[in-house]
Protein backbone atom coordinates (compact mmCIF):
# COMPACT_ATOMS: atom_id res chain seq x y z
CA UNK A 1 0.00 0.00 0.00
CA UNK A 2 2.99 2.63 0.56
CA UNK A 3 4.49 1.68 -2.35
CA UNK A 4 1.39 2.40 -4.34
CA UNK A 5 0.61 5.52 -2.35
CA UNK A 6 4.02 6.87 -3.48
CA UNK A 7 3.40 5.67 -6.58
CA UNK A 8 -0.17 7.74 -6.68
CA UNK A 9 1.90 10.88 -5.27
CA UNK A 10 4.78 11.25 -8.18
CA UNK A 11 2.01 10.31 -10.33
CA UNK A 12 0.29 13.52 -9.60
CA UNK A 13 3.67 15.54 -9.63
CA UNK A 14 4.71 14.41 -13.04
CA UNK A 15 1.27 15.65 -14.06
CA UNK A 16 1.42 18.96 -12.83
CA UNK A 17 4.78 19.80 -14.48
CA UNK A 18 5.88 18.71 -17.93
CA UNK A 19 9.03 18.44 -19.94
CA UNK A 20 7.06 19.70 -22.89
CA UNK A 21 6.40 23.34 -23.24
CA UNK A 22 3.31 24.84 -24.59
CA UNK A 23 3.65 28.95 -24.38
CA UNK A 24 0.17 28.76 -25.87
CA UNK A 25 -0.23 32.71 -25.37
CA UNK A 26 3.00 33.49 -26.92
CA UNK A 27 4.28 31.26 -29.09
CA UNK A 28 4.95 33.59 -31.11
CA UNK A 29 7.78 34.75 -29.27
CA UNK A 30 9.84 31.68 -30.70
CA UNK A 31 11.82 31.24 -34.20
CA UNK A 32 9.00 29.76 -36.54
CA UNK A 33 7.05 29.51 -33.27
CA UNK A 34 9.00 26.23 -32.47
CA UNK A 35 9.52 25.73 -28.61
CA UNK A 36 12.50 24.16 -27.85
CA UNK A 37 12.45 20.42 -27.03
CA UNK A 38 14.48 19.46 -23.50
CA UNK A 39 14.31 16.41 -20.80
CA UNK A 40 13.94 18.77 -18.16
CA UNK A 41 10.56 19.17 -16.33
CA UNK A 42 9.43 22.75 -15.90
CA UNK A 43 6.68 25.57 -15.98
CA UNK A 44 6.02 27.76 -18.96
CA UNK A 45 5.60 31.38 -18.48
CA UNK A 46 4.41 34.07 -20.58
CA UNK A 47 4.84 37.80 -20.13
CA UNK A 48 4.43 40.78 -22.46
CA UNK A 49 7.84 41.06 -23.78
CA UNK A 50 9.19 37.31 -23.09
CA UNK A 51 9.05 34.15 -22.16
CA UNK A 52 10.55 31.82 -19.15
CA UNK A 53 10.47 27.59 -18.91
CA UNK A 54 10.94 27.53 -15.25
CA UNK A 55 12.87 25.26 -13.47
CA UNK A 56 10.72 24.20 -9.61
CA UNK A 57 13.54 21.94 -8.45
CA UNK A 58 16.27 24.44 -9.52
CA UNK A 59 14.27 27.75 -8.65
CA UNK A 60 15.70 29.66 -11.74
CA UNK A 61 15.03 29.72 -15.69
CA UNK A 62 15.81 26.67 -17.62
CA UNK A 63 15.46 29.40 -20.62
CA UNK A 64 14.34 32.46 -21.45
CA UNK A 65 13.16 33.90 -24.91
CA UNK A 66 12.75 37.01 -26.43
CA UNK A 67 12.03 38.38 -29.84
CA UNK A 68 13.90 41.94 -30.39
CA UNK A 69 14.33 44.40 -33.42
CA UNK A 70 16.57 47.43 -33.60
CA UNK A 71 13.51 49.96 -33.50
CA UNK A 72 12.58 48.50 -30.18
CA UNK A 73 16.01 48.87 -28.57
CA UNK A 74 16.80 52.49 -29.86
CA UNK A 75 13.13 53.75 -28.68
CA UNK A 76 13.27 55.43 -25.49
CA UNK A 77 13.24 53.66 -22.48
CA UNK A 78 11.52 53.16 -19.56
CA UNK A 79 13.36 54.20 -15.92
CA UNK A 80 14.85 50.73 -14.54
CA UNK A 81 12.54 50.10 -11.89
CA UNK A 82 14.97 47.52 -9.26
CA UNK A 83 11.80 46.20 -7.73
CA UNK A 84 12.27 42.00 -7.12
CA UNK A 85 9.13 40.32 -6.35
CA UNK A 86 8.45 36.89 -5.87
CA UNK A 87 6.37 35.14 -9.06
CA UNK A 88 2.50 34.52 -7.94
CA UNK A 89 1.72 32.22 -10.67
CA UNK A 90 4.17 29.29 -9.35
CA UNK A 91 3.22 27.51 -6.15
CA UNK A 92 5.03 28.35 -2.85
CA UNK A 93 7.22 25.67 -2.68
CA UNK A 94 8.82 25.92 -6.15
CA UNK A 95 8.99 29.81 -6.34
CA UNK A 96 12.17 31.66 -5.25
CA UNK A 97 11.97 33.66 -2.55
CA UNK A 98 13.51 37.47 -2.06
CA UNK A 99 15.23 36.35 1.37
CA UNK A 100 17.14 33.10 -0.48
CA UNK A 101 19.23 35.76 -1.75
CA UNK A 102 20.07 37.92 1.37
CA UNK A 103 23.46 37.41 2.71
CA UNK A 104 24.04 34.61 -0.17
CA UNK A 105 26.97 36.43 -2.09
CA UNK A 106 25.32 36.46 -5.49
CA UNK A 107 23.09 38.98 -7.39
CA UNK A 108 19.65 38.48 -8.64
CA UNK A 109 21.19 38.30 -12.25
CA UNK A 110 18.24 38.64 -14.87
CA UNK A 111 18.16 36.38 -17.75
CA UNK A 112 16.09 38.44 -19.56
CA UNK A 113 17.91 41.98 -18.67
CA UNK A 114 15.73 44.91 -17.82
CA UNK A 115 17.71 46.70 -20.05
CA UNK A 116 15.56 45.23 -23.29
CA UNK A 117 12.59 46.45 -21.84
CA UNK A 118 10.48 49.17 -23.55
CA UNK A 119 7.85 49.43 -21.81
CA UNK A 120 6.63 50.33 -18.04
CA UNK A 121 4.97 46.74 -17.68
CA UNK A 122 8.00 44.99 -19.36
CA UNK A 123 10.22 46.67 -16.83
CA UNK A 124 8.25 45.94 -14.37
CA UNK A 125 7.86 42.28 -15.16
CA UNK A 126 11.69 41.46 -15.61
CA UNK A 127 12.27 41.74 -12.12
CA UNK A 128 9.92 38.74 -11.60
CA UNK A 129 12.37 36.30 -9.39
CA UNK A 130 11.71 33.73 -11.89
CA UNK A 131 13.98 35.83 -14.45
CA UNK A 132 16.57 35.61 -11.77
CA UNK A 133 19.43 33.03 -10.92
CA UNK A 134 22.26 33.73 -8.33
CA UNK A 135 25.02 34.86 -10.27
CA UNK A 136 28.10 35.74 -9.21
CA UNK A 137 28.47 39.81 -8.54
CA UNK A 138 31.72 40.75 -10.00
CA UNK A 139 30.46 38.69 -13.05
CA UNK A 140 26.50 40.08 -13.16
CA UNK A 141 27.99 43.34 -13.54
CA UNK A 142 31.31 43.42 -15.58
CA UNK A 143 31.66 40.64 -17.98
CA UNK A 144 27.83 39.83 -18.66
CA UNK A 145 26.20 43.20 -18.45
CA UNK A 146 29.02 44.41 -20.81
CA UNK A 147 30.74 41.83 -22.90
CA UNK A 148 27.55 39.62 -23.37
CA UNK A 149 24.49 42.02 -23.50
CA UNK A 150 25.60 45.18 -24.67
CA UNK A 151 27.17 43.21 -27.65
CA UNK A 152 24.31 41.78 -27.78
CA UNK A 153 22.29 44.49 -28.34
CA UNK A 154 24.57 46.46 -30.30
CA UNK A 155 24.25 44.07 -32.54
CA UNK A 156 19.92 43.96 -32.94
CA UNK A 157 20.36 47.57 -33.39
CA UNK A 158 22.67 47.49 -36.68
CA UNK A 159 20.30 44.77 -38.20
CA UNK A 160 16.79 45.54 -40.20
CA UNK A 161 14.79 41.93 -38.36
CA UNK A 162 14.00 40.79 -35.83
CA UNK A 163 16.35 38.52 -33.76
CA UNK A 164 15.43 36.02 -31.20
CA UNK A 165 17.77 35.90 -27.89
CA UNK A 166 17.40 32.54 -25.38
CA UNK A 167 19.54 32.78 -22.20
CA UNK A 168 19.79 30.36 -19.49
CA UNK A 169 22.39 28.24 -17.20
CA UNK A 170 23.64 24.90 -16.17
CA UNK A 171 25.51 23.09 -13.78
CA UNK A 172 25.15 23.00 -9.93
CA UNK A 173 27.96 24.15 -7.81
CA UNK A 174 25.55 24.59 -4.55
CA UNK A 175 22.56 26.57 -3.82
CA UNK A 176 21.12 29.44 -1.74
CA UNK A 177 18.96 30.25 0.67
CA UNK A 178 15.47 27.85 2.45
CA UNK A 179 14.41 27.38 -0.89
CA UNK A 180 17.93 26.15 -2.13
CA UNK A 181 18.24 27.96 -5.48
CA UNK A 182 20.52 26.20 -7.71
CA UNK A 183 23.61 27.98 -8.54
CA UNK A 184 24.50 27.20 -11.82
CA UNK A 185 28.05 26.56 -13.26
CA UNK A 186 27.96 28.32 -16.36
CA UNK A 187 25.67 30.80 -18.07
CA UNK A 188 25.01 31.19 -21.71
CA UNK A 189 22.89 33.24 -24.56
CA UNK A 190 21.96 31.96 -27.42
CA UNK A 191 21.28 34.89 -30.09
CA UNK A 192 19.73 33.80 -33.51
CA UNK A 193 19.37 36.30 -36.54
CA UNK A 194 16.68 34.24 -38.68
CA UNK A 195 17.63 37.05 -41.87
CA UNK A 196 21.14 35.77 -42.11
CA UNK A 197 20.43 32.19 -40.78
CA UNK A 198 22.96 32.73 -38.26
CA UNK A 199 23.69 31.77 -34.39
CA UNK A 200 25.89 31.87 -32.10
CA UNK A 201 26.19 31.56 -28.61
CA UNK A 202 28.71 32.95 -25.24
CA UNK A 203 29.50 30.47 -22.88
CA UNK A 204 30.41 32.08 -19.54
CA UNK A 205 31.85 30.60 -16.28
CA UNK A 206 29.60 31.98 -13.43
CA UNK A 207 32.58 33.27 -11.27
CA UNK A 208 33.99 36.71 -10.31
CA UNK A 209 36.74 36.41 -12.09
CA UNK A 210 35.60 34.55 -15.08
CA UNK A 211 37.32 35.07 -18.81
CA UNK A 212 35.73 35.90 -22.21
CA UNK A 213 36.07 33.64 -24.77
CA UNK A 214 35.41 33.33 -28.39
CA UNK A 215 31.21 32.58 -29.00
CA UNK A 216 30.47 29.07 -29.24
CA UNK A 217 28.69 27.14 -32.45
CA UNK A 218 24.88 26.52 -32.09
CA UNK A 219 26.03 22.38 -32.26
CA UNK A 220 27.85 23.46 -29.08
CA UNK A 221 25.56 24.72 -27.24
CA UNK A 222 22.93 21.93 -27.75
CA UNK A 223 25.77 19.80 -27.06
CA UNK A 224 26.36 21.40 -23.90
CA UNK A 225 22.84 22.10 -22.78
CA UNK A 226 20.58 19.40 -23.98
CA UNK A 227 18.45 21.47 -25.08
CA UNK A 228 17.44 21.40 -28.65
CA UNK A 229 16.29 25.40 -29.38
CA UNK A 230 15.22 23.93 -33.47
CA UNK A 231 16.39 26.88 -35.05
CA UNK A 232 16.62 26.47 -38.82
CA UNK A 233 20.42 26.98 -39.17
CA UNK A 234 21.10 24.28 -42.08
CA UNK A 235 17.53 23.54 -42.97
CA UNK A 236 16.91 25.71 -45.93
CA UNK A 237 14.48 24.55 -48.26
CA UNK A 238 12.42 21.24 -47.50
CA UNK A 239 12.42 18.20 -50.61
CA UNK A 240 9.29 19.82 -52.17
CA UNK A 241 10.86 22.59 -52.88
CA UNK A 242 8.63 24.32 -50.80
CA UNK A 243 10.10 27.13 -47.74
CA UNK A 244 10.00 25.40 -44.26
CA UNK A 245 9.08 28.78 -42.70
CA UNK A 246 5.60 29.56 -41.49
CA UNK A 247 3.78 32.29 -42.30
CA UNK A 248 4.18 35.37 -40.02
CA UNK A 249 1.66 34.64 -37.02
CA UNK A 250 -0.61 37.03 -36.22
CA UNK A 251 -0.12 40.49 -33.82
CA UNK A 252 0.08 38.97 -30.01
CA UNK A 253 -2.50 40.26 -27.74
CA UNK A 254 -0.81 41.83 -24.08
CA UNK A 255 -0.58 38.60 -22.27
CA UNK A 256 1.23 39.72 -19.13
CA UNK A 257 -1.39 37.92 -17.02
CA UNK A 258 0.24 38.86 -13.89
CA UNK A 259 1.65 41.92 -13.18
CA UNK A 260 3.12 43.93 -10.12
CA UNK A 261 1.77 47.12 -8.68
CA UNK A 262 4.54 49.11 -6.09
CA UNK A 263 2.98 50.63 -3.45
CA UNK A 264 6.15 52.50 -1.52
CA UNK A 265 3.74 54.55 0.49
CA UNK A 266 -0.25 54.66 0.28
CA UNK A 267 -1.37 55.75 -3.16
CA UNK A 268 -5.10 56.53 -3.69
CA UNK A 269 -4.74 57.13 -7.50
CA UNK A 270 -2.62 53.51 -7.68
CA UNK A 271 -5.61 51.93 -5.52
CA UNK A 272 -8.20 53.47 -7.77
CA UNK A 273 -6.82 52.14 -10.85
CA UNK A 274 -6.64 48.71 -9.70
CA UNK A 275 -10.29 48.77 -7.89
CA UNK A 276 -11.39 49.92 -11.61
CA UNK A 277 -10.07 46.90 -13.36
CA UNK A 278 -11.80 44.95 -10.64
CA UNK A 279 -15.13 46.81 -10.80
CA UNK A 280 -14.75 46.55 -15.09
CA UNK A 281 -14.17 42.47 -14.61
CA UNK A 282 -10.17 42.70 -15.68
CA UNK A 283 -8.82 41.30 -12.57
CA UNK A 284 -9.43 37.30 -11.71
CA UNK A 285 -6.89 37.53 -8.19
CA UNK A 286 -5.02 39.77 -6.41
CA UNK A 287 -2.31 38.90 -3.66
CA UNK A 288 -0.24 41.60 -1.42
CA UNK A 289 3.31 40.38 -0.76
CA UNK A 290 4.94 42.81 2.17
CA UNK A 291 8.17 42.35 4.37
CA UNK A 292 7.76 44.89 7.25
CA UNK A 293 4.57 47.39 6.60
CA UNK A 294 2.32 45.15 7.64
CA UNK A 295 -0.29 47.69 8.31
CA UNK A 296 -0.02 49.19 4.26
CA UNK A 297 -0.65 45.90 2.84
CA UNK A 298 -3.54 44.79 5.03
CA UNK A 299 -5.29 48.59 4.58
CA UNK A 300 -4.74 47.90 0.72
CA UNK A 301 -6.52 44.55 1.13
CA UNK A 302 -9.22 46.38 3.32
CA UNK A 303 -9.83 48.52 1.02
CA UNK A 304 -9.90 45.82 -1.88
CA UNK A 305 -12.02 43.46 -0.32
CA UNK A 306 -14.50 45.98 0.84
CA UNK A 307 -15.55 46.55 -2.99
CA UNK A 308 -16.78 43.12 -2.62
CA UNK A 309 -15.93 41.69 -5.17
CA UNK A 310 -12.66 39.83 -4.67
CA UNK A 311 -10.60 39.05 -1.60
CA UNK A 312 -7.23 39.74 -1.96
CA UNK A 313 -4.66 37.51 -0.12
CA UNK A 314 -1.82 38.44 2.10
CA UNK A 315 1.64 37.23 1.68
CA UNK A 316 4.75 38.11 3.94
CA UNK A 317 8.53 37.96 2.26
CA UNK A 318 11.95 39.01 3.61
CA UNK A 319 13.76 40.58 0.52
CA UNK A 320 17.46 40.56 1.29
CA UNK A 321 19.58 43.35 2.05
CA UNK A 322 20.41 45.75 -0.83
CA UNK A 323 22.79 48.92 -1.14
CA UNK A 324 21.42 49.66 -4.51
CA UNK A 325 17.81 49.75 -3.79
CA UNK A 326 15.62 51.76 -1.77
CA UNK A 327 12.58 51.42 -0.55
CA UNK A 328 12.47 47.46 -0.33
CA UNK A 329 11.90 46.29 2.93
CA UNK A 330 8.94 48.81 3.38
CA UNK A 331 7.21 47.89 -0.06
CA UNK A 332 4.31 46.17 -0.98
CA UNK A 333 3.76 44.84 -3.90
CA UNK A 334 0.08 43.91 -5.36
CA UNK A 335 0.37 40.89 -7.90
CA UNK A 336 -2.33 41.35 -9.77
CA UNK A 337 -3.61 38.48 -12.10
CA UNK A 338 -6.01 39.77 -15.31
CA UNK A 339 -8.59 37.99 -16.90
Amino acid sequence: MKFLAKLLLFSSLWLALSASAFFDQCQDLFPNQQIPSTSQVGRDLCFDDFAIYYSPSDKKPIYTVEKLNGEQLLAPHPRRTNQFYEEARLPAHERALLADYRGSGYDRGHNVPAGDMTSERGMAQSFSLANMMPQARQNNQGIWAKRVEEPTRMYIKRVQSDVYVFTGSVGHVGSIGKSKVTIPSHLYKLVYDPAKKLAWAYWVENTDDAQMSAPISYAELIQKTGIDFHLPIELGESKSGKSTEKSSPEPRPIVGGWYPVFFDQYSAQKLAALVSNIKTGKVASVQIQYDRNLDLAQKLAQEIQAQGLLQATLSHSSPPDSPNVIYERNRVTAIVHSK
